[in-house]
């Protein structure tokens, strides 16, 4: 019996090490060593650049887009590093911060043709790991002895690749009492995926019948808006509103999920905002960071609704790809229930945004 790491758990390790700065060794039929561009410091950008003549950069079409770069491979770009390319260059094509005071990063050339599977796995691991999706791929000759010298984590391609196509089975750790302002019957269920993910949360109010359509609020976790009252979303009256209405009907399920600014993460939301202050929208904004309009995953909240015994909800959303997601995993969606709030002077483009380009019904 072997106590070693299985797939699941090197690549949380992985997104780990990448969070803190740390080089990761993909192995295939074309090794690569990759350091995610936010976190690379000065001291290992030169050590990987010695590696070997075959470095590039990886990002997604979106951001390569917004640099004028050739996505030869359709979802990513390989951008060339030049000789001479100083570590503040190499930020600068990851991070959009200085878009404006720099626009012309160029011209940069890319890679074509050639397998670009490593590149594609690399920037995975950066979206799942919260960082901008930026990697330096470092061509390595020896993958196996390059990670036992550097004491780096080792990853094999053909392991990784199934892993990153599925979501990870969600666990039902502990459910407890909780008396809420709207219930005194509230119940708060935590589940935790299995590959060290964020957990997520299920606010039970009252005792659903499992056999008939529960009112249900898949929501999205938003540090601004639910907690600091932020004016720039309508998150937090949407969370309150929809507790309030099934503190109303007596039953309810709230599903609240650890996917920040549409799946990218808070400091990468503040990266958006930020980019917003000089005049772009919310979507715009996303795609010059390198993300998708939404990164989030709502099948998640589907698994949860299974788990806890439910197979049809009546959805309190104004956004149709909630229903669309859970109809596709299973979830009986009985009726789409219109949750308008929130709105102010603050917030008029994000929603009108939300409304034009992301299809909400608002």
């Amino acid at each position: 019996m072997s106590i070693k790491p299985d797939i699941t758990e090197l690549i949380a390790r992985a997104r780990s090490d990448l969070r803190m700065g740390v080089p990761v060794v993909l192995n295939g039929p074309h090794p690569v060593v990759i350091a995610a561009l936010e976190t690379l410091d000065a001291k290992r950008f030169p050590s990987l650049l010695s590696v070997g003549d075959d470095t590039v950069i990886a990002i997604t079409a979106r951001r390569a887009e917004t640099l004028k770069a050739r996505a030869y491979d359709g979802d990513l770009a390989r951008v060339i590093v030049p000789k001479g390319a100083t570590l503040s260059w190499v930020h600068g094509i990851a991070d959009p911060a200085g878009d404006l005071r720099t626009p012309m990063k160029g011209p940069l050339n890319c890679a074509r043709g050639g397998d670009a599977a490593a590149h594609r796995v690399a920037l995975t691991l950066c979206k799942t790991a919260r960082l901008l999706p930026a990697c330096l791929v470092t061509a390595v000759s020896d993958s196996s002895e390059f990670a036992r010298r550097n004491g780096l984590t080792l990853l094999s391609l053909s392991d990784v690749l199934p892993h990153l196509s599925t979501r990870s089975p969600l666990s039902d750790v502990i459910s407890a009492r909780l008396p809420l302002e709207v219930s005194e019957t509230g119940r708060l269920h935590v589940f935790r995926p299995q590959d060290g993910g964020e957990e997520h949360y299920a606010v039970e109010i009252g005792r659903p019948n499992r056999s008939q359509p529960v009112l249900t609020r898949l929501h999205s976790a938003c540090f601004t808006g639910d907690l600091m009252g932020s004016l720039k979303c309508d998150c937090g009256p949407q969370l309150r509103a929809a507790l309030a209405q099934m503190g109303q009907e007596g039953h309810g399920i709230l599903l609240y999920m650890n996917q920040e600014g549409r799946g990218i993460g808070l400091a990468n939301k503040m990266r958006a905002y930020s980019l917003q202050d000089q005049g772009f929208d919310t979507v715009q904004a996303n795609h010059r960071l390198g993300f998708e309009d939404d990164e989030r995953d709502f099948r998640l909240g589907a698994d949860i609704l299974s788990a806890m015994g439910f197979s049809a909800v009546r959805l309190l959303t104004n956004n149709p790809k909630k229903v669309e997601m859970m109809q596709s995993s299973g979830i009986d969606v009985v009726e789409r229930v219109p949750l308008k709030t929130g709105g102010n002077r603050h917030n008029h483009a994000y929603l009108a945004t939300k409304a034009l380009k992301s299809g909400h019904l608002l």
